[in-house]
């Protein structure tokens, strides 16, 4: 079960070479998230509609690996915007991916860009 955690690897925006168009603004709720679908990947895209800005991570929660974290709780700790595991409330950077708690492997976070009301979101494969 742990193999499917390999196939979400952190990208940056440098490192894109794809830019997925997932959907329209709309599509996603104002300080929410929703789940979209990448070739293998579940990826949770949010609108952090408070800081005016877009994340987009992986949907498995590696603390006991469901496919949630497009369902948590988002927020802010100590300027980082996080989300925060609906299961177990374990939190995460949506900025770098590391577990804010500190007792699980950062999760992978992907750039997003908004053009013409469309939602992007970046790929290194």
């Amino acid at each position: 079960m742990n193999n499917i955690l390999e196939t979400y690897q952190k990208t940056t925006i440098d490192e894109v070479t794809v830019w997925f168009k997932a959907a329209t603004t709309l599509d996603f709720p104002e300080n929410g998230g929703a789940c979209i679908k990448y070739k293998d990947k579940q990826i949770a895209v949010f609108n952090f509609a408070r800081k005016n800005k877009w994340y987009a991570c992986q949907n498995i929660c590696p603390h006991k690996m469901e496919m949630v974290l497009s369902r948590g709780m988002i927020g802010d700790q100590a300027g980082i915007a996080k989300v925060a595991c609906p299961m177990h409330k374990k939190t995460f950077s949506l900025e770098n991916g590391e577990n804010l708690n500190g007792d699980l492997p950062p999760i992978a976070t992907y750039p997003v860009k908004i053009e013409n009301n469309m939602v992007y979101v970046g790929f290194k494969d």
